[in-house]
């Protein structure tokens, strides 16, 4: 996809005011995007918004409350603390029938956010794919990048991207999206596999503490 062809496509970023979904906003509105941040709040998205413009040095990005900004969008991103993600996608679920849900959510639970979690419904993905029903597309992914490293703009990430989903059209329109935000994305497979993507989260989280480094991540061997 190329940049003429990604600004015919807007994202809405449903927790947008937050580090990685900002840093993914904005990764996406300087390389041809047209995005925009979503929040319960439509004044903090405002200000979220006019905060991240100016760090970017021009009118990017806007802001509004997660019902307009699902509205307006043709595929959606939620990346928000697993606590708001059923009320969240509850409240948007009308709006999404026959869109693109990408889920950036890992049900981590505070404080053990380093010790892996599986909720009731194996994965927050799984989860989401439950509450909004077949008519919209869910995709997994971004859960192991650090935030460290996506707001960090003006660089590529050295990590991959592992996407889960069910409906090759939708993964694929996400690796492009992967690639305008300066990572490589990769099919790791159905949703069910964002079981075991989202686990990596908590280990990663550990590896970071554990070693004293920010931001660890992965990377697929053997792969060109």
């Amino acid at each position: 996809m190329s940049e003429r062809e990604n600004i015919l496509v807007t994202l809405a970023v449903l927790g947008g005011t937050g580090k990685e979904g900002s840093g993914l906003a904005m990764r996406w509105a300087i390389n041809g995007y047209k995005v925009i941040i979503g929040s319960r709040n439509a004044e903090r998205a405002v200000s979220r918004a006019t905060e991240l413009n100016e760090q970017l040095g021009g009118d990017y990005l806007e802001g509004q409350d997660n019902v307009t900004a699902t509205q307006r969008a043709d595929i959606v991103v939620l990346s928000v603390p697993y606590s708001a993600h059923k009320s969240t996608l509850e409240g948007v679920k009308v709006h999404l029938s026959g869109k693109i849900l990408v889920d950036v959510t890992v049900p981590l639970q505070p404080p053990a956010v380093r010790k892996v979690h599986v909720p009731d419904g194996y994965s927050a993905g799984l989860e989401a794919q439950t509450i909004l029903g077949d008519n919209v597309r869910v995709v997994s992914a971004f859960q192991n990048v650090s935030a460290v490293k996506i707001k960090q703009v003006d660089t590529e990430v050295d990590c991959d991207v592992l996407i889960c989903g069910d409906d090759d059209d939708a993964k694929n329109q996400v690796i492009a999206m992967v690639k305008a935000a300066g990572m490589r994305g990769l099919d790791a497979g159905g949703l069910a596999n964002s079981v075991a993507t989202e686990a990596l989260t908590p280990v990663l989280l550990y590896i970071n503490k554990k070693y004293g480094v920010k931001g660890a991540g992965i990377q697929i061997t053997g792969i060109e």
